[in-house]
């Protein structure tokens, strides 16, 4: 369904986190947050009158907008590459 599998999680923590366990780190965040609002549009799309996965889809881009906000104003450049390597629309110039 929606979720994202443990193994998964870890690959993208691996991928993008400073360390292996380093799931805190805002990177690591946005990550795992734009795999599982990825996997919830699919679910989204597919069931249309879920109107309380569409909430809570809604909350997850609002959240990873949020984090998004403080990455580019904490490092400007780290926000840059890493919205090019997740193909994020529209950014911080």
């Amino acid at each position: 369904m929606a979720t994202i599998t443990k193994e998964k999680t870890a690959e993208i923590i691996a991928r993008l986190g400073k360390n292996p366990s380093d799931s805190g780190s805002a990177r690591a965040q946005i990550a795992i947050l734009t795999e599982r609002i990825a996997n919830l549009t699919e679910h989204c799309n597919k069931n249309r009158k879920d109107v309380h996965s569409l909430r809570g889809l809604q909350m997850l881009v609002s959240k990873r907008k949020r984090l998004l906000k403080y990455y580019a104003r904490k490092d400007l450049e780290g926000y840059r590459i890493l919205h090019k390597e997740l193909n994020l629309r529209g950014s911080i110039s």
